[in-house]
């Protein structure tokens, strides 16, 4: 069955994790393109002032407080959703916490709160999500990470989690799949992004966190994620620096987990003291889309290319015809 979805002026569009990050800039970019979004989240303030900015600026929102590990708080969005719009067209599933530390000294408490908001929250929002659109028709789109493809050493509970995010959408495409149902299923698997996540993050470390360089805006990654509800994809990977390190985890596994091992964890650390609060098991520090260290890189050309795949073939093909003709070229004349 081929899938057609609305543009995105004509969506309704439901995000989790919605006050800060990725989901703000996304609730903010879907406005701007004429979407009516819900927002989700577990802070009412952030929600709150979310959503006044985008109606300041003439969009549509609908703030639902909820805890995506609830099932119960799921339904809720969802209930909230039809009852506010009438339903919706595009389901983002993009709420995620984080912790920094070896997984031998995270306390277990911790590995299952992240497993609890970044793996059941997904797997609540996406059945629930899939309810409504397999009548309707739409988008679920799932953020995951580059680490839904690999390993990175001090975050082991969070590159765990998204292992199990990307198993757990790539089974519920099939299923939809199979039964023809009109859904369209992406994953989006983000590299660094400069968003407060170091800072939101537990940190077991002794200075502050970060991602490693280079990071992307989080805009990128809200375009991507606007691109899927409006087009069926797979999977798009924002930032080719970490399509890099996923290619050299496949083909080099050994040789990875030596250099990952070596660099990642220096990496990781800021030479500055560390928040004193983080929002994993509560809402907290919303309202900023960006770090306090800069916005990241504005444009990647390799997640532009996955939008248009066909432009990239032939970009691809051209270039290959290019090489081959130098090279044949060059066996033809002769040296001097």
């Amino acid at each position: 069955m081929r899938i057609k979805l609305k543009p995105l002026s004509e969506q309704v569009i439901v995000i989790t994790g919605a006050s800060s990050g990725i989901g703000l800039a996304t609730a903010r970019r879907a406005a701007e393109a004429g979407a009516a979004v819900v927002l989700a989240a577990r802070s009412e303030e952030g929600l709150r002032a979310a959503c006044e900015e985008i109606e300041a600026a003439g969009g549509r929102t609908h703030m639902v407080v909820a805890d995506v590990g609830d099932p119960a708080d799921v339904a809720r969005i969802a209930s909230e959703a039809i009852a506010r719009f009438g339903g919706f067209d595009t389901w983002v599933n993009d709420a995620g916490v984080g912790v920094y530390g070896t997984v031998q000294e995270v306390p277990l408490a911790d590995h299952e709160q992240v497993f609890r908001t970044n793996y059941f929250g997904v797997v609540n929002g996406s059945l629930e999500a899939v309810k409504h659109l397999k009548e309707r028709g739409g988008a679920l789109v799932n953020v995951g990470s580059i680490l839904s493809d690999m390993a990175a050493p001090m975050l082991g509970a969070y590159a765990a989690s998204k292992h199990a995010v990307k198993g757990f959408t790539e089974v519920l495409r099939m299923e939809l799949q199979r039964e023809g149902a009109p859904v369209s299923v992406s994953l989006i698997k983000p590299a660094s992004i400069a968003t407060p996540f170091p800072d939101h993050a537990r940190n077991y470390m002794e200075t502050a966190a970060r991602v490693p360089p280079p990071a992307y805006a989080p805009e990128v990654v809200a375009d991507a994620i606007l691109h899927a509800a409006a087009h069926p994809i797979r999977n798009i990977t924002v930032g080719a620096a970490g399509r890099q390190m996923v290619l050299t985890s496949a083909m080099a596994p050994s040789f990875a987990d030596r250099l990952f091992a070596a660099v990642i964890p220096p990496l990781s650390k800021r030479k500055e003291a560390k928040p004193a609060q983080d929002s994993l098991y509560s809402g907290g520090g919303e309202g900023r889309v960006a770090n306090r260290h800069g916005p990241g890189r504005k444009f990647s050309v390799y997640t532009e290319a996955q939008k248009h795949p066909a432009v990239a073939i032939g970009v691809g093909v051209l270039a290959l015809a290019g090489a081959a003709a130098w090279f044949g070229r060059s066996r033809l004349i002769p040296a001097r």
